[in-house]
């Protein structure tokens, strides 16, 4: 599947964006319990001198676990390294980064989940006794050593909490799951982007954005900034409700944030398989797409809106979907409930 100006994962368009990261927890805006959580734990931290409990922040990608990771180091006054699970491919490269942290030091690693085994059971020890056991040499001439580490705060991000192994996950002390953004939030998470970027934006321009966003600041920053180029050619960089509104319109994003690729899934269901329920393997050839790619960047958002349900039958799509779309109710539907006349 081609990129998506929606999708919430990372995109070549969004590097570089380092600059509309909050770095103090005070700028962080959303996640309120998480923030308050973390502050309790990183001013206990500070003042016994000690390094930060090691934190697991979990969640759909785009609601800054990264920003809030280097917030954390922020925070503590300390470095930050930053690798991913799938860069790490052999234990000696998590030893060379572990044993090179300095004291209290933050270690960043993105989807952590993608680590393989071998290097996985390593950290277990570097987590929980602060040392790493590393074995020097094959067969008989094999011999283990044991190398002390500087107290260090792990900071694992993961989009699939599901896949971490029980042993690592249970040496985490801090466990978040990021939430979905209100429009509020993402209102103000806009507004604080357009001042960096120095765009004019009234206050309907900013909640029209935010309202087809998806929930996600990194979706909402991305139809910002290509809106941003509309507004420069149409309205002399200024961005009003009816510019946003237009170019939205025109990047193929509607007023509750679906895309072409959406609304051809919903489509298909309602007008080829009579709204449901349809298998996903049936539906992915009808679509012309592959049935994981489906089940895990299309369909989370749909689920969240209620436009869609999983069911044991199969894929079907609601009456809210129907009523959205502006589509009649299919008049052969298989009742299981989930339509209903009074909500059309």
């Amino acid at each position: 599947m081609e990129e998506r100006l929606v999708a919430p994962s990372e995109q070549a368009e969004d590097r570089g964006a380092e600059r509309l990261r909050p770095n103090r927890m005070s700028d962080y805006v959303g996640q309120k319990k998480v923030k308050e959580n973390l502050n309790v734990f990183i001013q206990a931290a500070a003042a016994r001198g000690e390094a930060l409990d090691h934190v697991l922040l979990y969640g759909p990608p785009g609601l800054g676990k990264t920003t809030l990771a280097n917030i954390i180091a922020a925070e503590m006054g300390v470095n930050i390294r930053t690798t991913s699970g799938p860069a790490i491919e052999r234990p000696g490269d998590l030893a060379a980064i572990l044993t090179a942290l300095e004291p209290r030091d933050v270690l960043f690693i993105d989807e952590i989940h993608r680590l393989n085994t071998t290097t996985e059971e390593i950290l277990y020890s570097a987590m929980e006794d602060g040392c790493l056991d590393i074995v020097i040499g094959k067969g008989p001439s094999a011999r283990s050593i044991r190398l002390s580490l500087s107290p260090f705060t792990l900071v694992g991000a993961t989009t699939r909490a599901g896949q971490l192994t029980s042993p690592l996950r249970d040496r985490f002390g801090v466990i978040s799951r990021l939430e979905f953004y209100e429009v509020d939030e993402l209102k103000e998470i806009l507004q604080r982007t357009a001042a960096i970027l120095d765009l004019p934006i009234t206050d309907e321009g900013v909640e029209e954005i935010a309202r087809r966003s998806r929930g996600t600041p990194r979706v909402g920053n991305r139809l910002l900034k290509r809106i941003r180029d509309f507004a420069l050619v149409w309205e002399d960089g200024a961005v009003t409700r009816d510019l946003a509104r237009e170019a939205l319109n025109r990047l193929d994003v509607d007023q509750a944030g679906l895309d072409l690729i959406d609304q051809k899934f919903l489509k298909t269901v309602i007008e080829v398989f009579s709204g449901g329920p349809v298998g996903l393997d049936t539906l992915a050839a009808t679509i012309g797409e592959e049935a994981v790619t489906l089940e895990d960047v299309v369909e989370p958002f749909l689920l969240q809106l209620g436009f869609l349900q999983r069911t044991s039958r199969g894929r079907m799509v609601t009456a809210r979907a129907c009523q959205h779309l502006g589509c009649p109710l299919p008049a052969n539907r298989w009742d299981g409930g989930l339509f209903r006349e009074e909500d059309v």
